[in-house]
């Protein structure tokens, strides 16, 4: 193979990993590439032509059939499988759960944080009349967009038309200062939703994803047992709490609280974060999931069962 030829093949693949795997279009592809708009159109369209890209067209019956052995198999009141990790694939399938989630009027909605849940949330969620929209843990001392607390309950208000309440605090605090909060009639309006969520929406994190884990102290035997947190509440594989020194100044919502939530929507996807799930499910602090074809085809195997019913 030529030279010439081996720099298109690898233009090729570098065009249609943004366009198809990140979802750029295809303005920000020649942006990236530094191609005109036209020349990235051709590249995509050579792609194709080539068998670069292969497109499928998913079955919603395979993935719909997948979810339902998912949820029987571990017991979730829901389980929504999409073809691909996409955020636009992602957020469908979790306003598909908040639409037929038989919430009450005026329900009060949970967000979590992380990657997953501020690119769903970017996406949208679907109208929730009279929805309150709040924030299941404090801030963290991060710049990242995905740790933004506030921001993320502030996007999923806008797109519901619910109504935002913020929490103006550090995930972590002194007792002294929870002491504060806790007469502001702000804050003490937040804490006092966490009793009364009717749906959440929860980012699922892994332990090898974790890389702030070592600034928790869980002891070295407990350290081991960590699979992964919802919101920073950790968890073993058989979803038995994980405690660290200094969780009793968490400042969000208690693992009790979270197991009431009727509608509690964990988001994950990806070959690390099968025990994660596992563990979150079997803590009772997530009821429903969201992921995708590859993933829930993992956790029925860490289970034995047969993603074809065979």
């Amino acid at each position: 193979m030529s030279k010439r030829r081996i720099l298109d093949r690898s233009l090729m693949h570098m065009a249609a990993r943004l366009h198809y795997v990140d979802g750029l279009s295809q303005r920000d592809v020649a942006k990236k590439l530094d191609i005109s708009t036209a020349s990235a159109s051709r590249v995509l369209a050579r792609a194709r032509e080539e068998g670069v890209v292969q497109i499928k067209v998913a079955d919603i019956f395979e993935t719909d059939a997948l979810g339902a052995k998912l949820a029987t198999a571990l017991g979730l009141r829901a389980a929504s499988v999409c073809e691909s990790t996409r955020p636009h694939d992602m957020a469908y399938r979790v306003s598909e759960l908040l639409r037929e989630g038989d919430l009450p009027g005026s329900p009060v909605i949970a967000i979590g944080w992380g990657r997953t849940i501020k690119s769903v949330l970017m996406e949208g969620l679907p109208k929730l009349p009279g929805s309150s929209i709040v924030p299941c843990i404090g801030g963290m001392e991060e710049t990242e967009p995905h740790f933004q607390i506030n921001e993320l309950v502030r996007l999923a208000a806008e797109s519901t038309g619910g109504q935002a309440m913020f929490l103006h605090a550090p995930y972590l605090a002194s007792k002294e200062l929870r002491g504060v909060l806790e007469r502001d009639p702000k804050s003490r309006r937040v804490f006092e939703s966490w009793s009364k969520v009717d749906a959440a929406i929860f980012g699922i994190g892994s332990i090898a994803q974790a890389a702030y884990i070592e600034t928790l102290h869980f002891g070295e035997t407990n350290r081991a047992r960590v699979v992964g947190d919802v919101a920073r509440r950790y968890y073993d594989i058989d979803g038995i709490e994980v405690l660290w020194d200094g969780e009793e100044d968490l400042m969000a919502i208690p693992r009790l609280d979270m197991r009431r939530i009727p509608l509690s929507i964990g988001v994950a996807a990806g070959h690390d974060k099968a025990d994660a799930i596992l563990g979150a499910v079997r803590s009772g602090m997530v009821n429903a999931l969201v992921t995708d074809s590859a993933t829930a085809s993992d956790l029925l195997a860490s289970l034995n069962v047969s993603p074809d019913g065979h």
